[in-house]
């Protein structure tokens, strides 16, 4: 890319035009043109593969790549195959998805402080993009997240996203320690100044239908994401005794609610309480609450 892009559509522009790589080119309309029998009567996507989400999202998660039948047929991120629907239910019960259920970019579907993209944007034979084709795909990934200024975690799923995301904090500018961060379920690795980086397991079928990745497994990575419980240990300064100084608060700060009315006893109108992470990000009251704060517990 030339310049970089202004927007997240100008940049989605630019990335379904793409034919930079002639093996992913040659491969993604070959598969749009024959197609699997089950899916003969639709019309495939057959071109790169944008992300999906919303603009001022908290959590970005990064996969491989779309699959053939998959993203390459629908043009949405983790939509149309197996990988889907196991990610798409786990993003609703977090409340980051608007239904359990991804099938077209056209379905209505929404994401709530959340994008999804993938270090490639074009099926790749055998689900395996080469290093030269990663390559040429990382300013896309680059501007992509340049763009997500909101961002505070960066999800990675499978190794291939970790190193993507370590990939493109280096080429930021970013020092990253050696030997770099190892990629592991759940493994964290806290940027100073800068987003957290959080692995977990590709929902790929191999790894959900062999049970290495289950939807509690995938729910408890989720839930560290959206609620900043992955903190980063305290610091403990030679001779002294940790509180002087600690490592940089949690990616996302302790939400808070201001009670207008103050009806409640104990809160004073216009007092910024405590209240529940997933309903604070979207700007709603907590549960049960209609224009009051609740008692303090």
């Amino acid at each position: 890319m030339s310049r970089p892009p202004l927007s997240l559509a100008a940049l989605e522009a630019r990335i379904v035009r793409c034919r930079r790589c002639p093996r992913l080119v040659a491969w993604r309309e070959e598969v749009a043109r024959t197609k699997r029998r089950a899916y003969r009567d639709e019309v495939y996507w057959g071109r790169p593969v944008p992300g999906f989400g919303d603009p001022r999202a908290r959590i970005v998660l990064v996969g491989l790549a779309p699959g053939a039948h998959g993203s390459n047929r629908t043009g949405r991120m983790f939509t149309g195959d197996r990988s889907g629907d196991f990610l798409w239910p786990a993003l609703h019960r977090a409340g980051l998805a608007t239904a359990p259920r991804s099938l077209a970019r056209d379905d209505g579907l929404e994401l709530h402080r959340a994008f999804i993209t993938a270090a490639a944007r074009c099926a790749p034979p055998a689900n395996r993009p080469t290093p030269a084709e990663l390559a040429r795909c990382a300013p896309f990934l680059d501007a992509e997240l340049a763009l997500l200024r909101w961002a505070r975690v960066y999800l990675a799923l499978g190794a291939v996203g970790w190193e993507a995301v370590l990939d493109h904090l280096r080429r930021a500018g970013r020092e990253l320690p050696r030997p770099r961060p190892r990629f592991g379920h759940g493994a964290e690795w806290f940027l100073p100044g800068g987003p957290a980086l959080i692995g977990t397991y590709h929902p790929s079928q191999q790894n959900t239908q062999t049970g290495r990745l289950t939807p509690a497994m995938l729910d408890a990575v989720l839930r560290r994401a959206f609620t900043g419980r992955a903190r980063p240990p305290a610091q403990r300064p030679a001779g002294g005794s940790g509180r002087e100084a600690r490592a940089d608060p949690s990616p996302v700060r302790a939400p808070t609610w201001s009670c207008p009315t103050g009806r409640r006893r104990g809160v004073k109108p216009g007092k910024r309480i405590r209240t529940g992470w997933l309903r604070s990000w979207r700007g709603l009251p907590p549960s049960g609450i209609t224009g009051r704060a609740r008692d303090q517990e």
